[in-house]
């Protein structure tokens, strides 16, 4: 039975319940009194339940479906704003004892190059990532016991918080690895972690365990049920994600709102962050060979229906899409993304050559990090490197206790503000400086407290005069 308060898996992801879903979506996806009765209940910015952004997801009445797209651009610009945070992943290990079948970490594969940074080597690859100007992180780590203990993963983040180089720092660390247990999720916790990451590749059961045949993995109610050990042991900023191309995308749509439901049902607190990745192609995975894939069009509309089913979520697109893409995304939805990013381990202090085959996928956007700073800023967007939520206290259901009252632009404006006015000031290059420097001015207009906005103005200048890490 479908139970989205139960700490069973397949009770809050309910195979049974999620197939009415797609035939109630079917049913109505025409009917425009249902739609339209939807449509209201979205505009009042509060959120959907799964059933009901099926509908819209599977509505293709040319007019509705425009009015989904405006929806969604509302609902962005009044939670986020033109506030995008950038990130890189860092990957610290391609060990893995995992079978996945979408992977090119897949311990079959004999021929990729198996690699584990040293400490020293994550000293080095963080500091190249703070010479590109990044303040936040995410960690990525095949799963193997013995090569990538919890105590290695542990290790990693007191070095790269450790890690002041120049003017630079890490300032949040985010944790994308294998499903744990409460005592090590406890553990990150402890560390200091901002976001716990995991992707759950795809909801559908049978699916699952075929695409993973082997390995710790092959669990798929471990798997599924990590956040909620998570969340039991403290860390109350979780990460949820699909990989859309191994299962029918109306299916995962539908299981993914169920999990973000389930954590407001059992925990009062939804996902920080949602990741909408696309499989592709990396050493010896072909994503022609999976049968599923969506075109850009499905996945627009993907990321338009969650961000008015979850309005309150941040949404997650990396370099695995292209700038086009991506740059589509952001007005419909997408609030985070990641720039100058290698998906191959110990790729920034030392890059690897084009013919590389250590990468888990290929980057679609190779752009340097300054080049996606000086793009966003002409698409009208404010670039943030601002960590201070995380820092503050402000996670869980303190952050979404702002969030859902759209007061997180009190907080945000200035800090994206101050953090933009530091990457000018250190890394940016003479162009990117000249449109960010143009670009601020508007910025400070847009904070509504005269107080803040007149902090925000002195902590510029003493920004410009060599002082960091202001935040409000």
């Amino acid at each position: 039975m479908y139970n989205p308060k139960s700490s069973e898996a397949e009770e809050f992801i309910c195979h049974n319940e999620v197939l009415a879903s797609l035939q109630f979506a079917e049913e109505n996806k025409d009917n425009v009194e249902v739609v339209d009765k939807i449509l209201k209940k979205a505009r009042l910015k509060k959120g959907l339940t799964h059933r009901e952004a099926a509908v819209l997801l599977d509505c293709t009445i040319p007019e509705k479906v425009q009015e989904i797209y405006q929806l969604a651009r509302e609902i962005k610009q009044d939670y986020y704003g033109n506030r995008i945070v950038l990130f890189a992943p860092l990957y610290l290990s391609n060990y893995c004892v995992n079978g996945c079948v979408y992977c090119p970490y897949h311990f079959v594969n004999k021929h990729i190059p198996r690699i584990k940074l040293t400490q020293e080597q994550i000293r080095r690859e963080t500091e190249a990532l703070q010479d590109m100007g990044h303040k936040r992180i995410a960690i990525e780590a095949g799963e193997d016991p013995v090569n990538n203990p919890i105590e290695y993963i542990l290790d990693s983040i007191k070095t790269i918080y450790s890690v002041k180089h120049k003017n630079g720092s890490i300032r949040r660390v985010n944790v994308n690895i294998a499903a744990t247990t409460i005592e090590n999720y406890k553990k990150l916790h402890d560390a200091g972690i901002g976001t716990y990451i995991l992707f759950q590749e795809t909801y559908n059961k049978e699916t699952y365990e075929r695409l993973h045949p082997t390995g710790p993995k092959h669990n798929y109610k471990y798997h599924t049920e990590a956040m909620d050990r998570a969340m039991q042991a403290g860390i109350d900023d979780v990460s949820l994600g699909v990989l859309f191309g191994l299962e029918l995308y109306r299916y995962e749509f539908s299981a993914l709102l169920m999990h973000a439901e389930h954590l407001e049902a059992a925990y009062g607190v939804g996902p920080h962050a949602i990741s909408v990745p696309r499989i592709k192609k990396a050493d010896d995975i072909d994503p022609s060979a999976f049968d599923n894939g969506i075109d850009d069009d499905i996945f627009a509309k993907i990321v338009a229906c969650i961000r008015i089913a979850v309005p309150y979520t941040g949404m997650i697109i990396s370099t695995r899409e292209s700038a086009e893409c991506r740059k589509r995304l952001l007005e419909l939805g997408v609030s985070q993304i990641s720039g100058g990013s290698k998906t191959s381990v110990g790729g920034y202090f030392n890059p690897a050559p084009e013919d590389d085959n250590s990468a888990q996928f290929d980057v679609s956007d190779r752009r340097p990090l300054d080049d996606v700073i000086k793009w966003l800023i002409e698409l009208g967007y404010l670039p943030s490197f601002c960590t201070s939520c995380y820092r503050q206290g402000r996670t869980g259901d303190r952050f979404m206790e702002i969030c859902k009252s759209q007061q997180i632009h009190n907080y945000c404006q200035p800090n994206a503000v101050m953090t933009l006015k530091e990457y000018l000031e250190d890394y940016a290059s003479d162009a990117t400086k000249a449109a960010g420097e143009k670009l601020l001015p508007f910025e400070i207009d847009k904070i509504t407290d005269e107080t803040i906005r007149t902090k925000v103005v002195e902590n510029l200048n003493k920004i410009h005069n060599g002082e960091r890490d202001f935040k409000f």
